[in-house]
């Protein structure tokens, strides 16, 4: 799984799974129905759409919710989920109408209300909630977000407005023509009525509207399972009975019990595997691009002594072998980045870094010299140990060492929580192993959530970058109705980020997931999920 905050750890964020017990049971022998098991890394939240921002909470959600659009696994493209139609005349007012026949697992019908009642919540500040700045769109949002040390002068937002059961209108601050493919999000999964007697409650066992429910509580640590829900839409139904998803702390101990069949999906392979993984899987093994994004992150409020300067950075970019690390400690499973934007969304350019992005280590070092290096001559470099992100950051900061001539230092932490804790207190001031995994495919995702002065406020902008031009692009891209004149502005907001390198991309990332014998039908999609609805055992 990825992880760490569609902050890949899922990059989407990526931080997959480990070590838990297994036990001769985890596979069955039934070829209908049936049970299976599969990796997950612990997530970092409740079990809730509004709160979760990284992917391993993202993947469970997956399984249990239904959301108004989903994503073509082939073209990325948005489609109708739970939504009958979205339709919107001025890219500003949207009225969306939901299909009839899906309810929550408790009987409970999903109707307008269910999207309104989840989309305040999130959008409220005292709940702080993980997506909350997915709702600063709508109309109304600053009222019930008006920032530190203000309160909430409303309970609603105002542009909410539901007019029957099926049918409720939205009306945002500005047009945005991306609203549509935006809600496929978890952020805007429905909530029931339940929900509100008890939201922590119910982020341990959550009722959901998807094709599998909870069969159970979460044991922390361990595992979350799941169960088919029998009263699902035919057309989506769950093939299997049951997934249970296995906490692991460890990549290598995931796979091993792969091998043994005690798992049988694993979704993100520790780097010892990836060398003989597709001969011994065959075509049990799916390589495919990804839409995340492996960066090193920089500091630059709390540390621009040694990363304040641009051109710091990029001569740091510039020493940076990206094929060598890829092809050495990834055996070819990453792709060297040349683009802030995934070469699988709209809008992606190749080559669109430049010399920033083109490894030459004499000219870096020149460059890095030129101005004043770092203090010290040190850098520290940090990565979560839970993801199998180790092996890459040693070989970057040896090839800093070598290639800029100081020394360089690696700090492990045991989480992407924890790393990313220590980071926004400025607790560490090194540079970081970070990953972004897109919310929904559009260039405009890996921009504002990663880099905006939205995102500081949000607490998901690591290296607290602000920059008024990139804002003001950002904004035209948004408000125009044309989507080609949009794109072509948010490529504009992409080129500032380039220029001003707030992170510096390493590489992109492959689905590299390998399945038992045991099973089939296994499909990934561009946000690294696995559709369990239609797994099945052989």
């Amino acid at each position: 799984m990825r992880a760490a905050s569609k902050w890949v750890a899922g990059a989407v964020v990526v931080a997959t799974a480990a070590t838990a017990c297994s036990t001769d049971q985890d596979a069955t022998a039934h070829k209908t129905g049936g049970h299976i098991s599969v990796v997950l890394s612990e997530p970092q939240h409740g079990l809730v759409g509004q709160e979760t921002a990284e992917s391993e909470g993202a993947e469970v959600l997956h399984a249990l919710f239904t959301g108004l659009v989903s994503y073509d696994n082939r073209t990325n493209e948005p489609k109708l989920a739970i939504a009958e139609s979205i339709d919107s005349a001025d890219s500003r007012t949207w009225t969306i109408r939901i299909k009839d026949g899906f309810t929550f697992h408790n009987g409970e019908k999903v109707d307008a209300q269910s999207f309104v009642r989840a989309w305040n919540w999130g959008a409220n500040q005292e709940n702080t909630a993980e997506a909350m700045g997915f709702f600063s769109k709508i109309e109304g949002s600053d009222e019930l977000a008006p920032g530190a040390g203000r309160k909430p002068t409303a309970r609603e937002l105002k542009g909410l407005r539901v007019i029957d059961d099926r049918t409720f209108t939205v009306t945002l601050r500005a047009p945005f023509s991306q609203f549509k493919t935006m809600l496929g999000y978890n952020a805007f999964y429905p909530l029931p009525r339940a929900f509100e007697a008890d939201p922590k409650a119910f982020g341990e066992s959550p009722i959901g509207n998807g094709p599998f429910r909870m069969d159970g509580v979460w044991e922390h640590n361990k595992q979350i399972k799941l169960k088919k829900y029998d009263k699902y839409p035919a057309e989506g139904r769950a093939k299997l009975d049951g997934v249970t998803f296995k906490i692991y702390e460890n990549p290598d101990g995931a796979y091993n019990d792969l091998r043994k069949n005690k798992l049988q999906i694993v979704d993100r392979l520790p780097v010892s595997a990836l060398p003989n993984v597709a001969e011994e899987f065959g075509d049990r093994y799916i390589y495919k691009p990804e839409a995340s994004v492996g960066y090193l992150g920089l500091p630059l409020e709390t540390n621009p002594g040694a990363f304040g300067k641009p051109e710091i950075r990029k001569a740091i970019s510039m020493a940076i072998d990206r094929d060598a690390i890829s092809k050495t400690v990834f055996n070819g499973t990453r792709k060297r980045a040349d683009d802030f934007i995934s070469p699988i969304v709209p809008g992606y350019r190749k080559g669109a870094l430049g010399e920033a992005g083109t490894y030459n280590p004499a000219k870096a070092k020149a460059l890095f010299q030129q101005n004043g290096g770092v203090p010290g001559n040190k850098l520290e470099l940090g990565y979560n140990e839970d993801g199998g992100h180790k092996e890459w950051i040693q070989a970057v900061a040896a090839q800093l060492k070598a290639n800029l001539g100081i020394e360089v230092t690696t700090k492990a932490f045991q989480s992407s929580g924890d790393l990313t804790d220590a980071v926004k207190a400025g607790n560490f001031k090194g540079a970081f192993r970070m990953g972004w995994g897109m919310d929904y495919p559009a260039a405009e995702n890996y921009l504002r959530p990663v880099f905006s002065k939205e995102a500081i406020a949000n607490g998901s902008n690591f290296g607290r970058y602000g920059n008024a031009e990139f804002e003001a692009t950002l904004a035209a891209a948004d408000s125009a109705t044309d989507p080609a004149t949009s794109l072509t502005l948010y490529q504009k907001a992409d080129d500032i980020v380039i220029r001003d390198l707030p992170y510096i991309p390493v590489f992109t990332y492959m689905s590299a997931v390998a399945y038992s014998s045991s099973v089939k039908n296994v499909e990934v999609d561009a946000q690294g999920r696995i559709d369990l609805a239609h797994v099945e055992l052989n």
